[in-house]
């Protein structure tokens, strides 16, 4: 089954989410098990296997990295393994300061701003992460979209970030 089919979309990474979502409740609507609970089991059983199909394509197109790694498999690209290391130095290096950034929130005079310049730090640099992700995407070669596999990857570093921060910033005023 093809997700971007199934919600009516062309398969690309631009993508309304409003249609996607909107489409999301008129498609479980067909499935829900209310309408199947006079049915037989089989029949009962076809419509929750297809409910859970309509949820994991829902969930993968509305996620930006899942919907990434979708597309770039369905266009037949090898995405890169996760376990492999990075060969590229420099953005590793940006990392081990990110992450040093995060580590000393805490111990910052104003927790707030320091707060805010990590959440500018990961948004700008994410940003133009996505920007090339975007860009080797629609360069529609074999190579870019070997390329965006990578890129995509140096996102989901970010991604992680994120949510370093996030439980940084809960830490912190849970207290």
């Amino acid at each position: 089954m093809n997700f971007f089919e199934l919600f009516g979309l062309e398969a690309d990474y631009s993508i309304d989410l409003t249609s996607l979502a909107t489409t999301y409740q008129a498609l479980q609507k067909t499935v829900h098990p209310d309408r199947f609970a006079h049915s037989s089991s089989q029949e009962q059983m076809l419509a929750v296997q297809k409910s859970a199909q309509i949820n994991d394509a829902y969930d993968t197109l509305k996620n930006p990295i899942k919907r990434g790694e979708y597309l770039l498999q369905h266009l037949g690209a090898e995405l890169p393994n996760e376990q492999a290391s990075f060969q590229d130095i420099e953005f590793l290096m940006v990392q081990m300061e990110l992450r040093e950034m995060l580590a000393q929130i805490k111990f910052a005079n104003d927790i707030d701003a320091a707060l805010m310049s990590a959440q500018e730090s990961l948004d700008i640099q994410a940003r133009q992460l996505w920007l090339e992700f975007e860009q080797q995407l629609a360069a529609k070669s074999d190579a870019a979209n070997q390329q965006a596999g990578e890129t995509l990857r140096k996102l989901k570093f970010y991604h992680k970030l994120y949510i370093e921060l996030e439980r940084i910033e809960d830490a912190l005023f849970d207290d």
